[in-house]
């Protein structure tokens, strides 16, 4: 049988176990995992998690594997959905649930896949608690070392599917949290000024899990929340933190699966790649234009959409919150997406954008260096607010906050200092100077390059070799070092998200599983376009 390695035992591994089984060609197949349960992930794991934080992707969305996430969710018990607020009688398809019920369902898909994959006659090998220190590929094979041992195991081909990567908690003083995976959750946080960096579901969720260590969160049954704060717990003050100081969208309703587009098609996209980097970015502008007119003339002519440019939109986009103030925003925002959704009603313009940032994705490793940075600043900022947008009840639960006088939102502007004065935090933005006696940093995932791989000798390959981020091919397999071919799928988010920004969630977990299986079977002839590295 062919030796098959999949590093990572997260959404990403187990869509490419799924995908494997699919193809029914029976494999030796062994899965490494860091954690002590395979099959989990970090995103949905109650180490990192608390019952507070919610995915922001329902049932109707995730890939199903063996089962959807409802009909899993409809065969556990009132008592166990009843821990995490979950009421059974009430489930349904377009849900928000805590992300610790998401982690358990992987897990048991994950336990299922093993038993399926036996049964269909593969070699199953799970290794949990294992850390992989090093990784080397040559012509004949993988090789890998774990937890520090002398000898490796060899594979025909390794999968690396080690999901997000978060900066070690150890290199930061004891009241830093380089992001809300960094020991966060087990942290005693005390009643003083805390600061989070970041307004999206990230942010929002550092937040809940500061204030439910001071205090309760009381929801009632129309679906009202409050929030009550202890009595020792007084000098509780939390800061939220962007250099706009705005709040996400809360989620609206659309319909899913997607509709397709009538404008910007694939076929209208590749015609404006084959006219030529130069004008790139503002010919695909135009076709947005054309498609966002036709799917809902009334909000373009209310923005002038007509006058705007792939520069001004984002002003334009934003303008509203600007305008309102967050939380006076917040309140109309959610009351509008909540009657949306009981009438089952879509905005076009929200819909068409939704679904835009997808194809125009596309054009990102054809940018030359200013347009890039355009793309970045500019319409890169609207798409992420789009798909990016948050569930009502993490909305409901800020306001409560709010109204508890708990929280507050500070803009900080594109330019902004943040430095460590002993054990504390301070930043210094538009004349302002904030200190806070815990800080946590909630911005998300940042793109990763070949110099931050985890690998020893796998790094020094790719980076001697001149690769400072890994090129990949239509399977994920590295094209060079041209000895690597064949042997690696590299399906590590982190270090794809440079040409493709909005590679994250579950149904990009999904489709990079499904094209790396078919690495093991039959490498990919293709070759997708290098992206050149922007200067730093």
């Amino acid at each position: 049988m062919k030796k098959i390695a999949i590093v990572g035992a997260g959404p990403t591994g187990i869509y490419t176990l799924f995908s494997l089984l699919k193809l029914n060609t029976p494999l030796s197949v062994t899965v490494y995992e860091q954690a002590e349960e395979a099959g989990v992930g970090m995103p949905y794991s109650d180490e990192d998690n608390s019952r507070m934080m919610l995915a922001n992707i329902a049932s109707i969305e995730i890939p199903p594997l063996f089962s959807t996430y409802l009909a899993w969710l409809r065969t556990q018990s009132e008592a166990h959905l009843a821990r995490y607020g979950v009421q059974k009688s009430t489930l349904h398809d377009r849900q928000f649930l805590p992300r610790i019920l998401l982690g358990q369902y992987f897990r048991d898909q994950f336990q299922t896949l093993i038993a399926q994959a036996r049964k269909q006659g593969f070699e199953i090998t799970v290794q949990e608690s294992c850390q992989v220190s090093d990784l080397l590929a040559s012509a004949e094979g993988v090789s890998i070392w774990t937890d520090g041992k002398l000898t490796p195991d060899q594979f025909d081909l390794a999968v690396i599917a080690t999901g997000h990567v978060w900066p070690d908690e150890d290199t930061s003083p004891r009241d830093f949290f380089p992001s809300p995976w960094s020991g966060l959750m087990e942290a005693s946080i005390g009643a003083g000024k805390v600061g989070i960096l970041g307004t999206s579901l990230s942010g929002l969720d550092a937040a809940m899990a500061v204030a439910v260590q001071h205090g309760k969160f009381i929801e009632t049954d129309d679906e009202q929340i409050h929030y009550r704060l202890d009595e020792k717990s007084e000098a509780l003050k939390i800061v939220l933190m962007s250099r706009s100081g705005i709040l996400p969208e809360a989620d609206f309703y659309c319909p899913i699966p997607y509709e397709p587009l009538t404008v910007v098609t694939e076929t209208a996209i590749e015609a404006a790649i084959q006219q030529g980097t130069t004008g790139l970015l503002d010919r695909v502008f135009m076709l947005m234009i054309e498609e966002l007119t036709q799917a809902d003339p009334q909000w373009s002519k209310a923005i002038a959409l007509d006058t705007l440019t792939a520069d001004s939109i984002r002003d334009a986009w934003f303008a509203d919150r600007q305008k309102h103030g967050p939380f006076r925003w917040a309140v109309s925002n959610l009351d509008e997406v909540e009657r949306n959704k009981r009438d089952h009603r879509t905005l076009p313009w929200r819909y068409t954008v939704l679904r835009l940032h997808e194809a125009v994705e596309k054009i990102v490793p054809y940018l030359d260096e200013t347009d890039r940075e355009r793309f970045k600043t500019g319409l890169a900022r609207v798409f992420i607010d789009n798909y990016a947008a948050i569930p009502s009840r993490s909305v409901r639960r800020l306001l409560a906050l709010r109204e508890a006088g708990i929280i507050s939102i500070e803009a900080l502007g594109n330019e902004y200092e943040l430095t460590a004065e002993g054990n504390r935090t301070v930043i210094h933005a538009e004349g302002k100077r904030w200190i806070f006696d815990t800080f946590i940093d909630a911005r998300g995932q940042k793109a990763l390059k070949s110099k931050d791989l985890p690998f020893p000798s796998m790094r020094e390959q790719l980076v001697s070799a001149g690769e400072d981020i890994p090129d990949v091919g239509d399977d994920y397999t590295l094209l060079a070092p041209e000895y690597l071919r064949g042997r690696i799928a590299f399906g590590a988010l982190p270090y794809l998200m440079h040409d493709r920004p909005f590679v994250q969630g579950l149904v990009a977990c999904a489709e990079i599983g499904e094209a790396m299986a078919k690495a093991a079977v039959q490498p990919a002839s293709r070759v997708r376009r290098r992206l050149p590295l922007m200067a730093e």
